[in-house]
């Protein structure tokens, strides 16, 4: 399995519990010219946001073995120190138990 088809299962079980998650695509590209787009997000940007009733969540998505970059790794630390649940999940179920949690994880 992918990290993509990872990223779209975690979607589709998010959704069916009442969260909106969108999938960020963070990174550049190479132009047809030569020059590069960068796609605006910061850096480490996690790979999906989930809102619901008036919660965020930023998951990172890794497949099983897979490792965060230093640039993920930081941003998910300052998102829980300005109060959002912020993490690394490696299967849909600690996706969804992210989701679950009320305060931010430290």
């Amino acid at each position: 399995m992918t990290e993509h088809d990872l990223q779209n299962q975690i979607r589709l079980e998010l959704s069916k519990i009442g969260w909106i998650t969108f999938r960020t695509n963070v990174g550049k590209v190479k132009l047809a010219d030569g020059r590069f787009f960068d796609t605006g997000l910061p850096p480490g940007f996690s790979d999906l946001l989930a809102l619901k009733d008036g919660k965020t969540v930023f998951i990172e998505v890794k497949k099983p073995g897979g490792k965060p970059s230093k640039a993920q790794k930081n941003f998910i630390e300052q998102m829980k120190k300005n109060g959002f649940n912020a993490g690394i999940v490696y299967n849909v179920e600690q996706a969804l138990d992210l989701c679950s949690l009320t305060t931010c994880i430290n």
